[in-house]
């Protein structure tokens, strides 16, 4: 088959969320910063400068079977629950649940069919070119890619080359499971039918989230958790919260429950459990993620995988390894680093190494940085210690920085405060007997917020209030002036100042 070598600044594997932003924010430096440079990094016919490399769809995990479809499915039903919560309203809602048809059908406006025309007109639009086939590193600066007619076509990088190729779904090795059939987050989240029963294996944000939608579908569900709490990296009152929520809506939950055996008899899924047997239509395996690094390449270039077969970066993602020490050339952004497994912290990535290779490339040495630059724009500072996330149960769970428990184990001296959230005044405005908790994690020396966790209806829209305190490092004194409107949710963090204290008492 036809062989042909071609070369460009910036080769990406991947066109996921990390991919795109790498080359949007690459391709802006080359244009504005050295348009006008004696010796411009980036030539002025662009379209022929960055190349990225997809084998399934433009925009990744997040658009099509996860992030985006997962909270379409969700919506409905929350959005019901929120109207029946209000006098006045419960009484004008439908009682007998979400019109699933309808759900589906705005699923799939939201993921465009699963049709990704719209984002390959984006990079083509911002001069990426794209090619659909399957990638490796195959040396230094240079990838192979094997096209579907099983042509070649062997790339090489002027400046650098990215890995953002995702995670793949982490499957336990259960006796029968890959005979019975099962589902992934890509058949929950696509799906075209709702089963009466599932069985979901997992105690984490996906099964949990996917629980709370098919459970608002009608679909009896089953969780059954390995360990003996749901969300088990995040506060524990996290998950006893959204537990409680799952039980309201008729999930059944069931703790340090171990799957020995899964069959598929006359249609339906048997597993067979320390806990006894269960029964459904369909099992959903929601155990984890592993990083997508198989036949990559990797040990072409001499790189080793971390904890978790993840690929080890510095700060500006820069790949650890023997192949960058001379010259810095290879990154990995997003999922496939295993430094923070959220879409928008992967986007966040992608910006900061587009930035640190066009400064690379107009000979900037980075590393190694010092505190001045800690939080500029070229590191990824923000996996360390300032994550946001938000889960979309119900209750809604939202959180960032650092939790209680990982601010003691990193040796800081803090104190914790909590509140009820249904105190606040503005929670009687949203739902009729509103319950939810708040937390924040202080740091006792430096009088800084290091984490806060927020479980409650609508919460997640308070999470990047905290995220600004947590990043900005803003005093415990200084907050007193930041005055929440009345009678909005961000009263919170007037009442958690007051349970902290002005520290002259």
């Amino acid at each position: 088959m036809a062989t042909k070598t071609e070369m460009f600044d910036l080769v990406v594997l991947g066109a996921g969320p990390a991919g795109e932003n790498v080359a949007d924010v690459a391709h802006a430096r080359g244009l504005t910063l050295f348009a006008s440079d004696a010796r411009p990094y980036f030539p002025t016919h662009y379209a022929s400068d960055l190349y990225s490399i997809e084998r399934h769809l433009v925009g990744g995990e997040c658009s099509y079977y996860a992030c985006i479809p997962s909270k379409a499915l969700l919506r409905a039903g929350a959005a019901l629950r929120a109207a029946q919560r209000v006098d006045g309203a419960k009484q004008a809602v439908a009682v007998s649940g979400v019109d699933v048809v309808g759900v589906l059908r705005r699923r799939d406006y939201m993921t465009s069919g699963g049709d990704d025309k719209g984002q390959v007109g984006w990079l083509k639009g911002a001069g990426i070119e794209l090619f659909r086939g399957v990638g490796k590193l195959a040396g230094p600066k240079k990838v192979e890619v094997l096209a579907q007619d099983g042509s070649t076509l062997t790339l090489e990088a002027k400046h650098a080359v990215c890995i953002s190729t995702g995670t793949v779904p982490l499957i336990p090795p259960i006796p029968g499971l890959e005979q019975a059939g099962y589902w992934t987050n890509r058949e929950a989240t696509s799906t075209g039918t709702v089963p009466k029963s599932l069985l979901i294996l997992g105690g984490g944000v996906v099964a949990c989230e996917m629980a709370t939608a098919y459970a608002s579908f009608g679909c009896r569900c089953t969780v059954l958790v390995r360990g003996m709490g749901l969300l088990e990296r995040m506060e524990p009152f996290a998950g006893e919260g959204v537990g409680k929520g799952l039980k309201e809506l008729g999930v059944d939950v069931r703790f340090a429950v171990d799957t020995t055996r899964v069959d598929r008899v006359e249609g339906e899924v048997v597993a067979q459990t320390s806990k006894g047997e269960f029964r459904a239509e369909e099992i959903l395996v929601a155990t984890g993620r592993k990083p997508a690094t198989a036949d990559l390449g990797l040990p072409s270039v001499s790189v080793g995988l971390g904890p978790g077969g993840y690929i080890p970066v510095d700060d500006t993602l820069l790949v650890s390894a023997p192949t960058n020490e001379a010259e810095p050339w290879l990154y990995a952004l997003g999922d496939v680093n295993g430094r923070a497994l959220l879409t928008h912290m992967g986007k966040y990535q992608g910006r900061q190494a587009g930035e640190a290779i066009a400064a690379r490339a107009r000979g900037r040495a980075l590393g190694p940085l010092g505190k001045a630059e800690a939080w500029g724009r070229y590191t990824a500072t923000a996996d360390e210690g300032a994550v946001p996330q938000i889960v979309y149960t119900d209750p809604e769970v939202a959180s960032v920085g650092l939790t209680a428990a990982e601010a003691e184990k990193r040796g800081r001296k803090i104190r914790v405060v909590d509140y009820a959230l249904g105190s606040v005044a503005g929670s009687y405005l949203l739902a009729d007997g509103y319950a939810g908790h708040a937390r924040w994690v202080v740091d006792r020396d430096r009088q800084v917020i290091l984490g806060a966790t927020l479980v409650g209806q609508d919460v997640g829209e308070l999470v990047h209030a905290a995220t600004v305190m947590v990043v900005g490092e803003v005093a415990v004194a200084r907050l007193w002036h930041a005055v929440p409107s009345f009678p909005g949710m961000g009263e919170v963090w007037l009442r958690l100042l007051e349970g902290l204290g002005r520290g002259d008492e």
